[in-house]
């Protein structure tokens, strides 16, 4: 089951979806489509050959299901001694700040957020994914990514996978295959401490 961290925006709202191809914002538009909503895709290309694979693909869902698409790509150049992570983040939220009068979401969920956590810490300084930034919402951060892949075999929900995601020169991937597992052997209750601390935050409301 899907859990919301807070209500979507009211049905009067413009809506839309970082949608990536990826199976957790693919998840995302189709449960946004169930509701009965009509959000708008905003697809990101980050210049590299999943990227064009994923822009085709998004393309042709959007034209199946006639959801309104528009697309970025990488404005400039990654400056010296910033990570290619980090570039690809700042160009997409510049896309996405482009568009004020949506409210974009992106599919972050429970175990991003525990990732992120876990990553944090190490560093010093504990953070958890923030629930909006100017006109972007998370409203998936209570749903672990086990619900999410349960949604997408239900609905039967197509996606592409990202071959990146399980390289380990990244290092949110070595977080999420190599320090995760680990941490939830020495403590298998991290999601529901990742998740209390949440909710303490955004005093999650009714859902």
């Amino acid at each position: 089951m899907l859990r919301l961290l807070q209500s979507l925006p009211n049905k009067s709202e413009k809506i839309g979806v970082a949608l990536s191809g990826g199976v957790d914002s693919m998840v995302a538009m189709d449960f946004l489509l169930r509701g009965g909503r009509n959000p708008t895709a905003f697809y990101f290309n980050h210049g590299t050959g999943h990227g064009d694979t994923a822009q085709s693909f998004v393309e042709r869902f959007c034209e199946d299901r006639s959801v309104p698409l528009n697309v970025g790509t990488i404005s400039s150049e990654k400056p010296s001694g910033k990570s290619c992570e980090e570039h690809w983040r700042d160009e997409r939220y510049t896309f996405f700040d482009q568009y004020p009068d949506h409210k974009i979401v992106m599919a972050h969920h429970l175990d991003d957020c525990l990732e992120t956590w876990l990553f944090s810490t190490l560093h010093g300084t504990p953070k958890l994914i923030p629930y909006s930034r100017g006109n972007i919402i998370r409203p998936f951060l209570l749903s672990k990514k086990d619900a999410i892949l349960e949604w997408a075999d239900k609905h039967s929900v197509s996606y592409v996978h990202d071959e990146s995601n399980d390289s380990l020169k990244y290092m949110r991937n070595r977080i999420r295959h190599r320090i995760v597992p680990e941490a939830l052997k020495v403590n298998p209750g991290l999601h529901k401490n990742v998740e209390r601390l949440l909710r303490e935050k955004y005093r999650d409301d009714k859902n």
